[in-house]
């Protein structure tokens, strides 16, 4: 019979949680359970993180590899500057790259465009500050060693007073053998001359080859003979006592001298046959008249270039008309391609113009076309002879050799450039403003004229302004249309610069093209001034503009 249980001890057996009533209960294991090990699936996570990983070691690798195998020739030059910038370069991505740091997340992302930033924009400049600085050019584009040993070469050749030779050819063994010089003296001394040696030949020693004299085992070469080896022959120099002997024609020689002489204790050249004595000025040796000798060497002359372009009045005059015509034609380009991408903008905004897609696609074909091609065949159409321009108006105008035609005809070409990208923004611009406003000023009152006066205008120019001003910088620096439409023709005498060349094009000029020679000291200095202009103009241009925001 099972035990009779009570109300209060059933109550009591419910209350407790204690398996067996009395008894606590075990508090509860408060250990996490151990994870599971993750199973290595090939193309999961783990096994991607390891590719990457090997990925990245591998180009890093690479990189120094490349890095480290090239540090020897660029300290060899030698290059400092770079060799040091490199190493700096390799280790600030090897630090980034494998570092697990918090910071270097941000980093690997910023670097590149950094580095690329530095290389590609910053150097560049630097490089150009530097040359700037210097007097780099034809003429001077080597360095001081090297001018050195070229003037001492160029000086070795035939004095008045050189020893001279009777000169016999000889060939060992047959007419085919190895060539040598049997020479002869004012007093009768026979010497036999090779690359290799120089021997006194005894009168005993002497054969009788027909006409000719030789020495046993050579044979003498006939005239005949001598010019089938004309080109070894002149190859042929001997060193004697007193120089190199080379051969003047076939039957005589002479003792080569060294006339000019370097000497560094005092830095300075001396010449023997004058008694000259050139010092070093101004990257060449220079002698007490003023006489340079050629070639010169690299070397820094501070602001030199600088101060010429302010204070020799020929080169101001010439900077300053063209600076003028570079303001007048980058203004101009944009006023009038901006005045007709808006004017055709608006007429195409209207919705009551039909096949406004054909006509929007037809007009920015000169836009879709590379320039350079665009320039050519202008020059083309616009040629005084031949030119379909004259041949339609049925004249013969100057269009690219005129007084004043040239100008005319490059902002016509750079018109006929520039309007569809501006017909392009002024499209986008004028389809952000709400149509709201122009109608509130028409119920006002407002003619058409007025509400583009008040409204369109200015909220346009809000969003064309920078644009504006990037496309003024552009021409400023326009070379591609100048140099391939006129070439800064028509020449001024006496002048480097034409009348139509831009700063940049004259700056080509100065460079390249230069009658006198490349200039590229001076050439660099006006680059940087270019440069400083451009940048004061973008710059000032770019506070202008923002109080167009304050319109909105």
């Amino acid at each position: 019979m099972p035990p009779t249980v009570t109300r209060g001890e059933t109550d009591r057996h419910l209350d407790d949680p204690s398996p067996r009533g009395g008894e606590p209960p075990e508090p509860p294991d408060s250990t996490p359970p151990a994870p599971s090990e993750p199973v290595f699936k090939p193309g999961g996570a783990r096994y991607g993180a390891s590719t990457g990983l090997i990925a990245k070691i591998t180009l890093l690798g690479l990189l120094n590899a490349a890095v480290i195998a090239a540090l020897p020739r660029i300290f060899a030059k030698p290059d400092y500057p770079i060799g040091v910038a490199s190493i700096v370069a390799l280790v600030t991505i090897d630090i980034v790259y494998l570092s697990r740091r918090r910071w270097s997340i941000p980093a690997k992302y910023l670097l590149p465009g950094t580095l690329f930033l530095l290389v590609f924009a910053l150097y560049p400049i630097l490089y150009t500050v530097w040359i700037s600085t210097t007097n780099y050019g034809t003429g001077n584009n080597l360095t001081k060693d090297q001018v050195i040993e070229r003037i001492e070469e160029n000086s070795i050749g035939a004095t008045e007073d050189a020893i001279r030779y009777d000169l016999q050819i000889l060939a060992e063994g047959d007419p085919g053998g190895e060539l040598a010089f049997l020479l002869t003296d004012t007093d009768g001394n026979v010497f036999l001359g090779t690359p290799e040696e120089f021997t006194p030949v005894a009168a005993d020693e002497l054969v009788e080859d027909g006409r000719r004299l030789t020495i046993d085992g050579y044979v003498a070469l006939n005239t005949g003979a001598a010019n089938d080896r004309a080109a070894e022959i002149s190859q042929i120099r001997v060193e004697g006592p007193s120089g190199s002997i080379e051969n003047d024609g076939f039957g005589t020689a002479f003792a080569q001298v060294q006339t000019r002489v370097y000497d560094p204790v005092t830095d300075t050249i001396t010449d023997s046959s004058s008694g000259i004595v050139y010092s070093t000025e101004g990257g060449y040796f220079t002698s007490p008249d003023g006489d340079q000798l050629l070639p010169g060497w690299r070397t820094g002359v501070g602001t030199d270039n600088y101060e010429r372009l302010f204070t020799d009045s020929r080169t101001r005059e010439s900077f300053i008309r063209v600076f003028v015509w570079t303001v007048v034609f980058s203004l101009g380009s944009v006023l009038l391609s901006f005045a007709l991408g808006l004017m055709l903008a608006l007429v195409f905004n209207d919705p009551r113009m039909r096949g406004r897609k054909l006509y929007r696609s037809l007009i920015i074909i000169p836009y879709a076309i590379p320039s350079f091609m665009t320039a050519l065949v202008w020059k083309g159409m616009l040629n005084q002879q031949f030119g379909v321009i004259n041949r339609w108006l049925g004249t013969n105008l100057p269009w690219l050799d005129g007084d004043w035609l040239p100008y005319l005809s490059i902002l016509l070409v750079n018109t006929w450039l520039g309007y569809p990208y501006m017909f392009l923004v002024c499209s986008g611009a004028l389809q952000s403003i709400p149509e709201d406003l122009t109608e509130a000023a028409a119920v006002d009152g407002a003619g058409g004229f007025k509400r583009f006066r008040l409204i369109t205008l200015p909220l346009l120019l809000v969003a064309v302004a920078p644009l504006l001003v990037a496309s003024f910088a552009f021409n400023f620096n326009n070379f591609n249309l100048i140099f391939l439409l006129t070439e800064g023709r028509p020449p001024i005498q006496g002048e480097t610069a034409g009348r139509t060349d831009i700063l940049i094009s004259y700056v080509y000029k100065l460079a390249f093209a230069g009658g006198r020679g490349a200039d590229y000291g001076f050439a660099a200095a006006l680059s940087f001034v270019v440069f400083m202009i451009v940048a004061g103009i973008s710059a000032f241009s770019f506070r202008f503009t923002k109080s167009f925001e304050e319109m909105r």
